[in-house]
């Protein structure tokens, strides 16, 4: 294990039954990474979302997911900003033979994303689209996008 903490055990070990249980290659010997985690955590928060809304419905949750928190494997509570991306942690480390890391820096806080690099031409005032923009993003049904029921 890379990252020592309560909740990154949690995760580690139901994420190693289940392995076990559906007898997926390399078992309980697998790895757990960054991609696992952002998915965690993403399902979590968007069941927050669902709660809070009292609702499925798209905009519903899109608009109460803003300002969701979780506590992650990773140690750190993610936020949810209103451009839709995490406040998220960065650590250095380096790797060992196992695949797995020695974490030898890692930030006190979370950070907030920048989605837009300055360093790009053509970025200023670039926005998602979203709730911070001061122009709400179109629903997903405006965009012809339908959402799929959950059974």
């Amino acid at each position: 294990m890379s990252v020592k903490n309560p909740n990154n055990s949690k995760f580690e070990k139901e994420f190693f039954a289940y392995a076990k249980a559906q007898n997926l290659p390399g078992g309980d010997k697998r790895v757990t990474n960054d991609p696992m985690e952002a998915t965690f955590v993403g399902i979590h928060m968007w069941k927050q979302a669902v709660e809070k809304a009292k609702s499925a419905d798209v905009d519903k949750v899109r608009t109460t997911m803003i300002g969701q928190t979780f506590a992650a494997p990773s140690g750190f509570t993610l936020t949810m900003d209103g451009n839709h991306h995490l406040h998220k942690p960065v650590m250095i480390g380096k790797i060992r033979g196992d695949g797995q890391f020695n974490v030898v820096w890692k930030i006190k806080t979370a950070i907030r994303a920048q989605p837009w690099s300055p360093y790009i031409a053509g970025n200023e005032g670039a926005g998602c689209g979203q709730l911070d923009s001061g122009v709400p993003a179109p629903s997903a049904r405006a965009r012809g996008v339908m959402p799929r029921r959950l059974h």
